[in-house]
Order: C-alpha cells, then structure tokens, then sequence
C-alpha cells in the first residue's frame, strides 16, 4: 500500500464532494503531496487546513497512481495569520505559488524549510521592506530549486565582482557598474540591490527593485500569470501600508 508519513505545510485546499477536500501539502522530506481530508471542510477539521500550518501527515492509498486519504494533526499553526490582512495575503500567495510552481513527490527540503521559516517570521509581525525582501528571496530560491537559478557570484562581462548593480533581464548573470557603464544596452538591465548580495536589511527601494528582479524572472519561466500578479502585487500593497500603519504614533 502505498504510502507517505511525516511533517508538511498546508499550502491549498480545494473542495471535494459534500463535506470533503483535496489538500496539497509540502512535506518536508518528500515534496509535494496531495491528499484527500474527509471531513475538510466541516467546523472542526478546518482550522488545521488553515494556509501555512505545520501538520504531522499521513497518507494512504489503495493502488499507485490513486489520490491517497490524508489524515492530520496539528504541530503549529498558523490560524492568527488569517486576521492581519497583510500577513494573510503573504500567506496565500506563498502557498499558492509553491503549490502550483513545484512537481509531484520531488522532494524540496531546503525550500520548504524556506517557507516554514518565512511563515513562522509573518506569523511574528514581519512586515513591510522586510517581508517584501524575505518574499524576494524566497521566489528567487524557488526559481533556482525549480532549475533556474541567478548567477550573481561574478560579472557576465569579467567586471569587478565588488562591483555587481544589474542583472542581464535574459540570462539571469550579473553584471558590474563599471561594465554597464555607457553602454548602449545599459538600460535594459535590471537593478541588483545590495541586499540580494549580501543577505543584510534593505530600504523601500531595495525592497522594489528585488521584487521586480524575481517578479521578472517568475514570469519568464511562466509561473506569474497575469491573474497571481494581482494576488502578489496586492499581497506587498497590504504589506507596505501594514508597516506605514505600524509606524504612525
């Protein structure tokens, strides 16, 4: 009998039949699975369907190929995202690009350990140029866990590495300042922030220019359609204005 037990995300849930639901998950050590919670979507078990919780998972399947039944229990949750409307939209649009961008049963543990960590940081107030960093450099992990990973180690052109502000809009490689520099070409590339290199805190500027980078590349690789740009694009609006909000004596 085919089967999968261990620690997950609930990342989407999509109703099946009366009471019922189709849940897809991230697991930690085998990727994405997808199961079937009787019940799902009654009173008691849909506050452990809640997007982002941590559940211990069980699946179970009579024949391969079949949609298992998934039995759960709650190892954290995530409940209190639902009521900061910024945290929540974060939220959703993690979930629902990492269900809908990564394969079946291949196994991502560094990105859902990603993800976990991002969730449990929303969960604890993160807001504003912070999330929208941590949003970048999730999507960008994601693009590189997915087989398409930015190069920003070296100049594409043999520049100065100390020197890295643009990425080719094409390949994904850095190029320096002093490369770019007068070239008729220069205004098609994209701006690298410095927070991207070198892992620290950003401004509001920082935070839009790493956005527009993974935004870019999302959708070369088709993974932002026009439709989960609205949903992204309203999730950073709420997260911006949420830390304006947070500001104000």
């Amino acid at each position: 009998m085919p089967a999968f037990e261990g620690e997950a995300l609930v990342l989407s849930v999509r109703a099946h039949g009366e009471h019922g639901a189709v849940v897809r998950f991230l697991t930690f050590e085998g990727g994405l699975r997808a199961g079937y919670v009787a019940g799902g979507r009654g009173r008691a078990r849909r506050p452990l369907l809640q997007h982002g919780n941590r559940v211990a998972l069980r699946l179970r399947a009579r024949l391969e190929g079949q949609l298992a039944g998934a039995t759960l229990e709650l190892v954290q949750s995530r409940a209190l995202l639902a009521y900061d409307p910024a945290s929540a939209a974060l939220a959703a649009w993690l979930c629902h690009l990492t269900a809908s961008a990564l394969a079946e049963d291949v196994a991502q543990p560094r990105l859902a350990r990603a993800l976990d960590a991002l969730l449990s940081g929303l969960d604890a107030g993160l807001a504003g140029a912070d999330a929208g960093l941590a949003l970048a450099r999730y999507e960008l992990l994601l693009l590189k866990d997915t087989g398409f990973a930015l190069d920003l180690a070296c100049c594409a052109l043999g520049g100065r590495s100390d020197d890295l502000a643009f990425v080719s809009p094409r390949t994904g490689r850095a190029v320096s300042a002093g490369r770019a520099a007068g070239q008729p070409w220069a205004h098609q590339l994209l701006p690298l922030p410095p927070p991207l290199l070198s892992g620290g805190t950003g401004d509001a500027d920082d935070t839009a220019a790493a956005l527009a980078l993974s935004a870019h590349f999302l959708r070369r690789q088709g993974l932002l359609t026009v439709a989960d740009a609205d949903m992204r694009q309203r999730a950073i609006r709420l997260a911006a204005s949420a830390a304006d909000t947070r500001k104000t004596p």
